[in-house]
């Protein structure tokens, strides 16, 4: 309300003062568009329209001045604030430089005062400073707020990756395990085999699936920051393989790379999980060797079947738990390498110490 009665002073002015009535509606015009053309910029919208406001406003200030001295001073600094806020930089840089020349010349040419209108080309520079470092500052707190929403933005949909890498991990390597022994258990009722052996298998579907909770709750508190038994979780899944196939699984672990820290340690378990995971899937009749050592500043896990004939991957990236892996890798600096040969399948995971 005050910066209104603030402009609204010299339209108003200029329209009581004249000596007719006649006189009065011939400045009306003017004073009223210039005013309403700086209210209506000053309520925002598009910084185009506010250009084309303000050059009407900075005319109509600069007639009243021609017509009654220091009439349009008051518009014309509003005008300098802003052009700095609702108009592009170029645009405004124009309108102030217009009010920087013409309001000061539209002075002098009325009053004939060079100290006058020296005086209101330094006010105005000052202002015009004033506003656009003022309009700079505002502008960098709301890219570095548009920059922290952006990165919060990436870390919730980074999380999300890293639960459903987590998740899936989980899953594939738990029900896999469960299908095995429960599909061993269909064939043998379907054969009229072995009671006790089918039973057996049963148990150990169940004994997974116990498991598979207790992974589940691992890797909550994993996520949480709790630290990662890595030589009991490797070993333990080298123990599950063989409970699953009936096969040889050699673990071999180098102390260096158990040093590791937490983000590594649960990229190396994971990768180890996922890798044994697909032995068993694509290698029937493998053996499988899982091989964790340091070389240099790098922890190595050499995951690698024998005997078996691993199937091609369903897709070009080599399906969701290649990717899912090389992703978990690249998010902490490291690389996944697969090799196929006559002799087996071999995932390599590198991941810095």
């Amino acid at each position: 309300m005050l910066l209104v009665l603030y402009l609204a002073y010299g339209p108003v002015s200029i329209v009581v003062t004249r000596s007719t009535v006649a006189a009065a509606l011939l400045v009306l015009p003017v004073a009223v568009g210039a005013l309403g053309a700086c209210l209506w910029a000053l309520a925002g919208g598009d910084q185009r329209r506010n250009a084309w406001l303000l050059l009407v406003t900075i005319a109509g200030a600069f007639a009243m001045n021609l017509i009654e001295p220091y009439t349009g001073i008051a518009l014309c600094f509003v005008t300098i604030f802003t052009a700095a806020f609702r108009t592009r930089p170029r645009a405004a840089m124009a309108l102030t430089t217009l009010v920087l020349v013409g309001m000061p010349l539209t002075t002098y040419v009325m009053v004939r005062e060079a100290g006058t209108a020296w005086g209101l080309a330094a006010g105005s520079a000052y202002s015009a400073v004033f506003a656009f470092l003022l309009a700079s500052q505002i502008a960098t707190k709301r890219q570095a707020a548009e920059v922290a929403e952006a990165r919060a933005r990436e870390a919730v949909l980074s999380e999300r990756a890293r639960l459903a890498r987590e998740v899936h991990d989980i899953l594939a390597h738990a029900q896999s395990a469960q299908i095995v022994h429960l599909e061993s258990v269909r064939m043998l009722l379907k054969q009229g085999g072995d009671r006790v052996t089918a039973l057996d298998r049963v148990d150990k579907a169940v004994g997974l699936a116990r498991a598979s909770l207790e992974e589940t709750r691992r890797a909550l508190d994993t996520l949480r920051g709790d630290d990662l038994p890595l030589r009991e979780r490797l070993e333990r899944l080298a123990a599950e393989f063989r409970a699953a196939t009936g096969r040889e699984c050699a673990v071999s672990i180098d102390d260096g790379a158990l040093a590791a820290g937490a983000e590594a340690r649960l990229a190396i378990a994971r990768t180890a999980q996922e890798a044994l995971t697909n032995i068993r899937k694509h290698a029937p009749g493998a053996t499988a060797e899982l091989l964790l050592r340091r070389v240099d500043r790098w922890n190595e896990l050499e995951v690698r079947d024998h005997g078996g004939h691993p199937a091609p991957p369903a897709t070009p990236g080599g399906g969701y738990g290649l990717i899912g892996m090389r992703e978990r890798a690249a998010l902490i600096g490291g690389t996944l390498e697969t090799c196929a040969d006559a002799d087996g399948f071999t995932v390599l995971l590198r991941v810095p110490g």
